[in-house]
């Protein structure tokens, strides 16, 4: 029996139910597995359990995300971060609408040409939409494929591939992809990985030799650490002074309070102690803010207004900027 007829065995009995995924074959609805697929980038699936439903109720067909708000968007995608994800699926949505009668395309090479649709994506969609066999890789693919070759050196993406390629079926693409992206997920695992319920495991180099907890090698680079202040400014009508940000990078479109990183120049002085500490960990750093309560009418940017508290769940947020709300409630009770 080949490696490939023992996973789709194992996973014909033991695989996960998914909304965005089925057994047997391509999911019925191709803009559910494009929209989970960008939400599992950088997200756990237990986060993308929660997001999905709430997503695909508010957005139920590539015709009403087009449609939609940028702004209902984001407020959609607030929590998951990564808000240039979001920004790129509504504009893809528009242009699926535009060129493609709403709906994404069976075919890598065209997909790649959408906006916010890279290799992996492109992959994805083909495989898990339309049953094609297609190669993909993501952590959980690259960790099983390292363990069962035994590969103790630091793997790339393009090793793994050409490990994965001929283990890849033609005629049950989706499942195959699914399978040995479930067995990394439940059996294969970062720590202390169910060796016994393994169907690979009496093929596994890493097993037999005792390598299982040093495979794969990964190089996490130190994450950078970065300070600043923000600002919670409220009016003599008791409202919160918010502004939208702009530009293009990784908060752009999202509301915020005031802030500065350490050593900028400071819109507002604080008159009070602090009220506390708030601290987010981003890919590449790890951010502290310290948050000051100002009293003061003035605004400082063509964005700024103000709000009362209880209307602003209806701008969209960074979870940095939740968890500055969320001390200032603290503070206020």
């Amino acid at each position: 029996m080949t490696l490939t007829t023992r996973l789709l065995d194992w996973f014909d009995r033991n695989g996960r139910d998914l909304p965005w995924r089925v057994k047997g074959g391509a999911h019925f609805d191709s803009y559910a597995v494009w929209i989970s697929e960008i939400m599992l980038q950088q997200t756990t699936v237990k986060t993308v359990l929660e997001y999905f439903p709430r997503w695909m109720k508010r957005f139920p067909t590539i015709e009403a995300l087009a449609t939609a708000d940028i702004q209902d968007v984001l407020l959609c995608w607030q929590g998951l971060g990564y808000y240039t994800r979001a920004r790129k699926i509504h504009e893809c949505a528009r242009v699926l609408m535009a060129d493609y009668g709403g709906v994404l395309p069976p075919d890598r090479q065209a997909l790649l040409k959408l906006p916010g649709i890279g290799p992996y994506t492109a992959s994805s969609i083909c495989c898990f939409a339309y049953n094609l066999p297609e190669t993909v890789v993501d952590g959980n693919v690259i960790r099983v494929l390292a363990r069962l070759y035994g590969l103790k050196h630091a793997v790339t993406k393009e090793e793994i591939y050409r490990l994965a390629e001929p283990l890849t079926p033609k005629d049950r693409g989706a499942d195959y992809a699914s399978a040995i992206m479930d067995l990394g997920a439940t059996v294969c695992t970062p720590d202390h990985p169910n060796c016994g319920a393994c169907p690979w495991a009496e093929s596994c180099l890493a097993r037999k030799q005792s390598l299982i907890e040093q495979i794969p090698l990964i190089h996490k680079p130190q994450k950078q650490i970065r300070t600043g202040s923000v600002f919670l400014v409220q009016n003599s009508a008791g409202k919160l002074l918010i502004r939208r940000r702009t530009g293009k990078g990784l908060l752009s479109g999202l509301y915020e309070f005031p802030w500065v990183y350490e050593g900028d120049p400071i819109p507002f002085q604080a008159d009070a102690p602090p009220l506390g500490q708030v601290v987010h960990v981003f890919t590449h750093f790890r951010l502290t803010l310290t948050v000051y309560a100002i009293s003061s009418d003035r605004s400082t940017t063509e964005s700024d207004i103000f709000v009362r508290r209880q209307d602003l769940d209806a701008y969209p947020f960074s979870t940095l900027m939740r968890k500055v709300l969320k001390l200032w409630d603290r503070t206020q009770s």
